[in-house]
């Protein structure tokens, strides 16, 4: 009795790889944090907070009041400091007519050059007491001054120490805030990538919310984890994107534009780890290839190996199909 011919196993669709124009990725992981602090804190020490006049989250402008001290001892102190300044002018006035007057008589005779000596002395010293007293003004005139706290900077509040009746000393944080509200992200890179990545490439991060957020690598970071062997990257975000800080998110960054092989992602059969595609030859048989893969993107999948442009693949089934088996090939629409 002759053989039966071989019944088809499968009725599959053929597709030939494209060439795409892909960017290259490279995969990364970071928190969100300000672009940077500042730290708003007192000058001066000894004085009471008697107002707060800002929140956390509060948004603030440079200059902007924050917060009010106690100005009763600095009234005190300035009035007191411009006394002492009006007298040393009148003692100031009182030596520089002395000394005048012995340049005057000094021809004469009538005053000993020790009394001479002595007035133009007290001359210099009113001066420079006058000066004293002038400087010692300046210095009540700033503390003035300090004791309303105000904004570095434009930005955002991000935490608050300043407690309504607190007395302050000289460095005490009151505020931190993000500067001009600027957010970016640092990002952590494997180190075999940093030779490949450069100030102005685009980055994609992906937000909680499913928008992704779209930046630029502003800076790479001059050092290696000893830890990890992955350096940061300092992603800037555009100006308008003020996402919170603090927020751990994932990412990639996208390198040089370069070609891909491309296959429909249903064609890859996966057994035992490993990548396989069939593909068909004249015969209507089918070969099972093994293969390396590479980018993803839209449903396609990239060839690295095993296959080429002339290759015709099955391009779904394949978990049902064995090599060398006999198949139909589906009608192109």
């Amino acid at each position: 009795m002759a053989d039966q011919p071989a019944a088809p196993a499968l009725t599959v669709s053929l597709v030939t790889p494209a060439q795409r124009e892909w960017p290259e990725t490279v995969p990364a992981s970071g928190w969100l944090k300000p672009w940077q602090e500042a730290i708003i804190a007192s000058e001066t020490s000894g004085l009471r907070i008697t107002d707060v006049l800002a929140d956390v989250g509060s948004t603030i402008t440079k200059g902007q009041a924050l917060v009010q001290l106690s100005k009763d001892s600095v009234l005190a102190d300035l009035r007191k400091q411009e006394a002492a300044v009006v007298t040393a002018k009148a003692n100031l006035t009182k030596a520089k007519a002395n000394a005048d007057r012995a340049r005057q008589l000094r021809p004469s005779g009538a005053l000993s050059d020790e009394k001479i000596v002595e007035y133009l002395a007290d001359e210099q010293t009113a001066t420079a007491s006058l000066e004293s007293e002038e400087a010692a003004l300046d210095s009540a005139k700033i503390k003035l001054s300090q004791s309303t706290i105000v904004a570095v900077d434009d930005g955002l509040i991000t935490s608050r120490s300043a407690e309504l009746g607190a007395v302050v000393s000289a460095g005490t944080e009151l505020f931190r805030l993000v500067r001009q509200q600027r957010v970016e992200w640092q990002a952590e890179v494997s180190a075999h990538y940093l030779g490949r990545i450069s100030g102005g490439l685009s980055v994609e991060i992906n937000r909680p919310d499913g928008h992704p957020i779209h930046g630029k690598v502003r800076l790479v970071g001059p050092s290696i984890s000893t830890n990890t062997s992955r350096a940061i990257v300092y992603v800037a975000l555009p100006a308008d994107v003020r996402p919170r800080v603090g927020l751990y998110v994932t990412g990639s960054i996208e390198l040089q534009t370069t070609p891909a092989l491309t296959i429909p992602e249903t064609a890859i059969v996966f057994h035992d780890g490993i990548s396989y595609v069939f593909t068909a030859d004249e015969d209507k048989r089918v070969k099972r290839v093994r293969v390396e893969t590479g980018r993803r993107n839209n449903g396609e999948v990239e060839m690295l190996s095993g296959i080429d442009r002339s290759s015709k693949v099955v391009t779904s089934g394949g978990a049902f199909l064995s090599d060398n088996d006999l198949v139909n090939i589906a009608a192109k629409n």
